[in-house]
């Protein structure tokens, strides 16, 4: 069962996929991709949120419990059963998911033999009947083929940087990686922006990291900074976006702006 549909005929609705990536880990790939995907929703848009990480993250953070899972993502890359076979719907009115369980760990070397091992998600999201609006990807913290997977079926690219100490490191391999993409598997993947997580304006240090995105990527950054607050670190534990957990908390402000800035790019 799927979450609630647009409506609107399916024929005229451009669907904009977005894949959230970064090949570091802890950098907030996951709770941007859960509350963004929320607050589209809650601007109207019906939304699929697709978890393609192995550990599942945000599976878990929208309330679903893995174990009672019996077909997810991983049955979609390499068993074929159709993309609507797996979605759920989710607690957030206007958002849908496709779970990501423990059987996506193997997923890698499964797809290494696959016949067109890199487009199999863009295939399937091309075989849904679903008008969404959003589709928002979930990726590992890795450049390998899941990832890639992500970004041949992606439009559009969120890269989650944290405002720390090497927020840049690896991020030249991840821009090659994309360049190679464009050439090879997806030519209309587009960088919609860089996004500051766990942001703290108050200190120095994130002041120069965010000097320092500006410059690697100039004209490419969010203006919406998230912050780094403790109720962005509780909410999954209580399988809920922060919109729905604490509304109005900061965190749940800067993920609505974010939500608008997206929607007007």
């Amino acid at each position: 069962m799927t979450g609630r549909m647009a409506r609107g005929n399916p024929q005229r609705r451009t669907r904009r996929i977005i894949a959230v990536a970064n090949q570091k880990g802890g950098v907030g790939k996951t709770t941007t991709a859960v509350n963004l995907a929320a607050a589209l929703a809650a601007r109207g848009r019906s939304v699929l949120l697709v978890d393609i990480d192995p550990q599942g993250n945000s599976t878990t953070a929208l309330g679903v419990e893995k174990s009672q899972v019996k077909r997810c993502i991983y049955d979609v890359l390499l068993k074929d059963p159709a993309l609507d076979d797996v979605t759920i719907a989710t607690k957030v009115s206007g958002l849908a998911l496709v779970p990501a369980t423990l059987n996506l760990a193997g997923a890698e070397l499964e797809l290494v033999s696959a016949l067109s091992r890199e487009q199999r998600l863009r295939s399937a999201l091309r075989g849904t009947s679903a008008p969404y609006d959003e589709v928002i990807i979930d990726c590992p913290p890795s450049l390998g083929l899941l990832t890639l997977n992500a970004l041949t079926a992606a439009d559009w690219l969120i890269v989650p940087v944290q405002a720390e100490y090497l927020a840049l490191e690896g991020l030249g391999q991840l821009t090659r990686v994309i360049e190679l993409v464009r050439a090879h598997l997806n030519e209309k993947l587009r960088m919609m922006g860089v996004l500051i997580t766990m942001y703290d304006g108050r200190t120095k240090l994130a002041t120069q990291v965010v000097a320092e995105v500006d410059n690697y990527f100039p004209g490419e950054v969010f203006a919406t900074r998230i912050p780094r607050t403790v109720r962005l670190s509780e909410a999954p534990s209580y399988g809920a976006p922060i919109a729905t957990f604490d509304p109005k908390s900061k965190g749940a402000a800067a993920y609505t702006a974010l939500a608008d800035e997206v929607l007007a790019r």
